[in-house]
């Protein structure tokens, strides 16, 4: 099949990598010309293991391209793919569909004959009907269907994720757009992955029920963390007994500096503000979204209490600024919260990530950079473990505690114990949830 993937951010790319290593003829369309090149020149703008090799296997083999050409890309597809970007809209709450709209109109006016316009951004419920609306506006005499196909990519094992989901969500109103759908991802029926189809409103509704019901589970196990800090529980015991439970599960289990990220802030906010349009309160999504903020602000006191009360003329060395491992994503990553307010008091903070740097530098513009843990613990006064990089699980802390002024240790992650810290030189040691901090 011929498929246009208008949009080369992270889920476009991704998808339309992926799509080319089913052997489908893909085009990846972007009107941002730098990223064009840089992709043409076999080099990938995101952080993704393993993204490059796939990209540039299937530009070998012919069947992956990239082009800033909207026309010529949708020329003859079977299936053009809007993965464009919906930012939280400023002042509501609400996912900006601009990008989405716009791309609408244009398939619509340069497209010759049938076919199918997928969804891919994630999109609040009723998108696709208004994107069907547009597109008639623009061009009444085409033929076309439109279709719901949202991602469920984790940042950092999105090929995996692709090549063997745990189910592929398509969303249609006709059944010629269905043998279209079925036909994009004829390899993963062929394997017996689930695909299931839905109506349109169904297929919306998936993606925000899904990233608000996990980020519901990080919120609750933070919470849960919180009181055992009170009570003396362990936290990473009490998320064990619960995850062995079958009705739910260890995953998004781990307590730490609360949920960021390219999806659920944006998610859990427009599914809040859906549930208001429409009268019915997402009060749950609503509480979890109040109570992320509240750990982060919590995570900042026990960061205050490490400092003595006080980060004015401290040295900070923050390890892990994106909000995951094996990311350079930056988006409402706790550090944007945690790392301002040491820095807003009279903190000196300096960073240390294997990929954060060039999203960072932007978003961290007082920090200092430095290419080791080792390098940006020198001298410092604390050390905070924000993000579980697998390079800061394995650290000499003997090495690390030796070259500090003050061998103090904030672990947001849980990586390491408490004894672990101590015998090995640091004099106080804090975790999330545990009872044998100090």
């Amino acid at each position: 099949m011929r498929i246009a993937m208008i949009g080369t951010g992270y889920v476009g790319l991704v998808s339309g990598v992926c799509f080319s290593d089913f052997g489908h003829e893909v085009i990846c369309v972007d009107k941002d010309a730098a990223k064009i090149a840089m992709l043409e020149q076999g080099k990938v703008p995101i952080y993704e293991p393993g993204l490059d090799v796939v990209m540039n296997r299937n530009v070998e083999a012919g069947r992956l391209s990239f082009t800033m050409d909207i026309g010529a890309a949708i020329n003859g597809a079977d299936a053009v793919f809007i993965a464009v970007g919906t930012p939280t809209r400023r002042g509501d709450g609400h996912a900006d569909l601009t990008y989405v709209m716009a791309a609408a109109e244009e398939i619509a006016r340069l497209a010759k004959e049938y076919v199918v316009v997928v969804t891919k951004s994630t999109v609040p419920v009723g998108t696709n009907r208004k994107v069907k609306e547009v597109m008639i506006a623009a061009n009444p005499g085409l033929e076309f269907d439109v279709a719901s196909n949202p991602e469920f990519l984790r940042e950092g094992a999105a090929i995996d994720d692709f090549m063997k989901p745990d189910r592929v969500i398509v969303g249609v109103e006709t059944d010629r757009a269905a043998q279209v759908m079925a036909e994009v991802y004829r390899p993963l029926y062929l394997r017996d992955f689930p695909i299931i189809t839905t109506d349109l409103e169904s297929a919306e509704m998936i993606k925000y029920a899904s990233n608000a019901f996990l980020a519901t589970k990080i919120t609750f196990i933070n919470e849960i963390a919180a009181l055992c800090e009170r009570v003396g529980a362990d936290v990473k015991k009490v998320s064990r007994g619960m995850g062995l439970d079958g009705r739910i599960g260890n995953k998004f289990l781990h307590a730490g500096p609360g949920y960021g990220g390219s999806c659920f802030p944006k998610d859990t906010k427009a599914l809040a503000r859906i549930g208001q349009e429409h009268a019915v309160p997402m009060q749950i999504t609503e509480t979890v979204i109040k109570v992320n903020e509240e750990v982060k602000r919590r995570m900042v006191d026990k960061l205050l209490d490490q400092c003595g009360g006080s980060f004015n003329n401290k040295t900070i060395a923050v390890l892990g600024v994106t909000f995951k491992p094996n990311t350079d994503d930056m988006r409402d990553a706790p550090s944007l919260s945690l790392v301002p307010a040491m820095i807003g008091t009279g903190g000196k903070v300096r960073v240390c990530d294997p990929q954060g740097q060039h999203e960072g530098e932007a978003l961290l513009p007082s920090v200092s950079w430095h290419d080791d843990a080792y390098a940006a613990a020198t001298g410092a006064d604390l050390v905070v473990f924000l993000t579980e990089w697998n390079e800061f699980r394995g650290l000499d802390l003997k090495k690390l505690a030796a070259v500090m002024a003050q061998p103090v240790m904030a672990d947001l992650r849980n990586i390491y114990t408490a004894d672990s810290a101590r015998s090995a030189g640091f004099t106080s040691y804090v975790s999330v949830g545990r009872p044998d901090d100090t």
